[in-house]
């Protein structure tokens, strides 16, 4: 993303942004990594949730360590077993994450914690952001603000990377597409190599899942076209617009009902019931 296309917030710096009541702000530094596509959607709801627990000036401090309930990580996890895999996932992932100046930099997502000490604080968690990544992180301009209930509500790792990405972009002003090559999309939606290789594939159970789930649930509108170098696909064009309030209630409408017999209601589709001894 070039400099002049970068959301304008007059040098303040992210990490002194308040979130409102039901949002959690993201430094854009956090949003279009690469080398995160092995992560699953309960890694990336973990992370956020590690991230905006720990939100503020503190963040850019070198060597601080947080503490949160394991309590509150029930949002993604349901078992210690599955929050061990998550953390380890986070703790070994190693991304590249770009400078506003396009310098980049390679740093893990998770540094020290304390989760399989037999002596912690029983239900708590003690953790850590690596101190490179803190320090990337200091002088961030660039954000987006995400609300808590659609992130919660995504069944699909590529549509919360969707959203995430399109909600960094929304706030600029007269700039409503994005052109994206092919592979740098895949990237951003969090799509692993060798998986979803031709964009039939791709489309199908990657980009038409996100894009159904977005625009169903959050307050703007993606568009994703496909663009050609001759027969093949060798990009994308992202649009985006921000719902009217009638949209915006009927997302918000859509946030307060079962998930169960959602993608029914938002494609006007029936979903078949499943027999009873595969529900059993």
């Amino acid at each position: 993303m070039s400099e002049s296309n970068r959301p304008k917030t007059n040098n303040t710096r992210t990490l002194d942004v308040a979130p409102n009541l039901g949002e959690m702000v993201k430094p854009a530094e956090l949003i279009e990594v690469k080398g995160a596509s092995r992560l699953t959607l309960a890694d990336r709801r973990l992370f956020n949730v590690l991230l905006r627990h720990a939100f503020g000036p503190d963040l850019a401090s070198e060597n601080r360590r947080f503490e949160i309930a394991v309590a509150d990580l029930r949002e993604t996890h349901e078992s210690n077993d599955r929050l061990v895999q998550s953390i380890e996932a986070l703790m070994t992932t190693v991304v590249t994450i770009q400078r506003p100046d396009g310098s980049t930099d390679r740093v893990q997502l998770l540094g020290w914690n304390n989760l399989s000490d037999p002596k912690r604080k029983r239900g708590n968690l003690k953790y850590s952001i690596p101190p490179e990544l803190a320090l990337l992180l200091k002088d961030s301009t660039v954000f987006a603000k995400l609300e808590l209930e659609v992130l919660r509500a995504f069944t699909s790792k590529y549509a919360l990377a969707l959203y995430e990405a399109v909600a960094r972009r929304v706030r600029l002003k007269h700039v409503f597409t994005e052109r994206f090559a092919l592979d740098d999309f895949r990237e951003l939606l969090g799509v692993e190599p060798g998986k979803l290789e031709t964009f039939g594939n791709l489309n199908q159970y990657a980009i038409k899942p996100a894009l159904l789930e977005v625009n169903a649930l959050s307050d703007f509108t993606v568009t994703v076209v496909p663009e050609k170098t001759g027969r093949r696909v060798t990009g994308v064009l992202i649009g985006w617009g921000a719902k009217d309030i009638e949209g915006r209630k009927a997302a918000y409408a859509e946030l307060q009902r079962p998930r169960v017999g959602r993608k029914a209601r938002i494609t006007g589709t029936v979903e078949d019931m499943l027999p009873p001894e595969v529900i059993e």
